[in-house]
């Protein structure tokens, strides 16, 4: 047993960091307790506090504990992932969000020739049972810190009495400020010293924001699938600390269950090819995966970023936020521009923004993806996402960016400067792990050559994917290297996804996968739901859950269905269905509108 330090806590750390033949060595173990007013699903906030739009607070704003560090992070994660509303069901009709008292255990993962760790954690809930162990390992969603898949794997793991094991898959809201040379330790809180949880390398600028998607020098995506076998491997080693009389824990003795939403469902699907009976089976939702010989989601994200301000004058009826009324005179320059580069065709607005629609069906967005993609257009998304994927798939450092983008916090002012230390204290609790947000904004460092060519920057970044320069061979290699390969024969894959995603549409990434995986004799499942886009927290908008429905539900239902099947194979594995739900617009979510597969309908709820 781990001697305990104040706050019950207790501190290992590896003798030397690296692999053994027994697996990957873990530095800096941490144990927490988790119990009475703070548990592990919600550190004790409940649904109430959950839906509050004021963070939980910091006693001293500028040096918060790890307690508040942590509850503010799980809180954030939440709010971000799931839709929460009254009426929207969650804890009610699907999900769940019963305290479940514990154990936390913390450490850095790395995978070989990685220059920085990822973060791993586990939960242990007290009632999980070492007789009949199972382990549910996630990775974050988006980009999102250690706490990014807690409304999915959390809320389902422990109520089925798992441990669950998430790893930040080498991203995270590790923010590092340069100016201020101080960024977080392990257990969330700031510092300018000591180990701190990401350090980058040498930076060409002393100025503004690094984080670790962007300049850890490594290509996070390349290695999802390892980040999250590593999870699973610590959860492993975490039973055996957590029940010495039950050790050892193995994936032979324990039912294990892979499941992620976005990015982190692009690394379930990269841990399906990985040789070794390490995972029973894998759920991936919305998964960002894009394959060999298929044009890579980074070039819709480029054209995205390009074409979509004009193309959405295309199309009536966008959902609200973003309000259009006052972004349409901003798009209707983007089309004057697009068209005085040759960019898109037509001599008025409108023609121009058909022009600029059809470029975009014609890469494979359908019109019900691109009216969800306003949401990201409105918000600068797409500029953002390039910018940071292509300064890791180049593994540029801090300052090294080939179309000389950088990050930076923002003053009293809104302007780029320093950040204060109430500000900074936030960022691992709250930074979803990709500015802008969280105080902390994109800086375009084109300035001069944008008031000649207002389009430089983006299309200098659309470059890096099509051109030939060395910077562009350089980011390719790294799109290469996370080209998703087919699953092992046998391992039962249930894919889920909306036919109205936005950010990750269908077309470019599961409806791709899917055959290839099926090519090579994959066990797989297909859910498309209709009137599912990518993000759940927006159906806090009146107009969105007039359009659309939750995706969640789905990924519990398979959940529930594939763990059924591997207790007792008498239970069929889930099939493939094209899913016809019905939104609830104003009224409460009942989940017969849902039509979720393999379960009859019934009225009411």
């Amino acid at each position: 047993m781990l001697p305990l330090l104040s706050g019950g806590t207790a501190i290992a750390t590896a003798a030397t960091p690296g692999h053994t033949d027994e697996g990957p060595v873990f530095e800096q173990w941490r144990e927490t307790q988790h119990r009475g007013s703070d548990e592990l699903l919600t550190a004790g906030l409940g649904i109430e506090a959950l839906r509050s739009t004021s963070a939980p607070a910091f006693a001293r704003p500028a040096q918060p504990t790890a307690d508040e560090a942590r509850r503010r992070a799980i809180w954030s994660s939440w709010r971000g992932i799931a839709d929460l509303t009254p009426g929207g069901g969650f804890g009610d009709v699907y999900g769940n969000l019963q305290a479940a008292p514990g154990r936390e255990f913390s450490a850095y993962a790395r995978v070989p020739g990685a220059r920085q760790p990822h973060r791993v954690l586990v939960q242990v809930p007290d009632s999980f049972d070492p007789a009949h162990a199972c382990l549910v390992a996630a990775a974050s969603s988006g980009s999102r810190g250690i706490y990014g898949a807690i409304p999915v794997a959390g809320s389902w793991g422990l109520a089925h009495g798992c441990a669950v094991a998430y790893t930040d898959k080498g991203a995270g809201s590790d923010y590092y400020d340069l100016d201020a040379r101080a960024g977080f330790q392990a257990d969330g809180t700031p510092a300018t010293q000591g180990a701190l949880a990401f350090v980058p390398g040498e930076a060409t600028t002393p100025h503004g924001i690094a984080f670790k998607h962007a300049h850890s020098g490594d290509n996070p995506e390349a290695d999802w699938g390892r980040h999250l076998l590593q999870a699973l491997q610590f959860g492993l080693q975490a039973l055996d600390r957590a029940y010495p009389r039950s050790a050892p824990f193995t994936a032979a003795n324990t039912r294990t269950l892979g499941v992620g939403v976005s990015n982190g469902g692009g690394a379930v699907l990269r841990a399906a090819e990985i040789d070794g009976d390490w995972f029973d089976a894998m759920v991936a939702g919305e998964p960002n995966v894009s394959v060999a010989g298929a044009p890579p989601l980074f070039d819709f994200v480029t054209q995205a970023a390009l074409l979509m301000p004009c193309a959405l004058l295309a199309l009536d009826d966008l959902p609200q936020p973003p309000l259009q009324a006052q972004l349409a005179p901003a798009s209707a320059q983007r089309c004057t521009t697009l068209k005085s580069a040759g960019q898109v065709q037509g001599d008025d607005t409108a023609a121009q923004a058909r022009s600029a629609r059809q470029q975009l069906a014609d890469a494979g967005l359908g019109e019900d993806a691109l009216r969800a993609g306003a949401f990201s257009t409105g918000l600068d998304l797409w500029r953002a996402i390039a910018a940071t994927y292509a300064s890791a798939y180049g593994r540029y450092g801090a300052g090294e960016h080939p179309c000389a983008y950088g990050f930076s916090a923002t003053g009293a002012d809104g302007r780029p400067g320093p950040a204060p230390a109430g500000l900074r204290s936030t960022w691992w609790s709250e930074g979803s792990g990709i500015p802008p947000g969280s105080g902390v904004v994109l800086v375009d460092g084109n300035a001069a050559r944008s008031a000649e060519d207002p389009l430089y920057g983006l299309n200098c970044l659309r470059a890096l994917g099509t051109g030939d320069s060395a910077d562009a061979r350089r980011v390719r290699a790294g799109i290469a290297e996370a080209a998703a390969r087919a699953p092992r024969r046998g391992l039962p894959i249930v894919v889920i996804h909306g036919l109205h995603d936005g950010l990750v549409p269908i077309g470019m990434t599961s409806d791709r996968y899917v055959p290839l995986a099926r090519k090579a004799g994959a066990q797989i499942a297909y859910w498309r739901v209709d009137h599912a886009q990518h993000f759940d927290s927006l159906l806090a908008f009146p107009d969105y859950r007039k359009r659309y429905v939750p995706l969640l539900p789905y990924m519990f239902a398979a959940m529930d269905q594939v763990w059924a099947h591997l207790e007792d194979p008498a239970h069929a594995l889930p099939q493939d269905a094209l899913v016809q739900p019905t939104p609830r617009a104003e009224a409460p979510l009942l989940r017969g509108q849902l039509s979720i597969p393999g379960i009859p309908a019934t009225p009411g709820r």
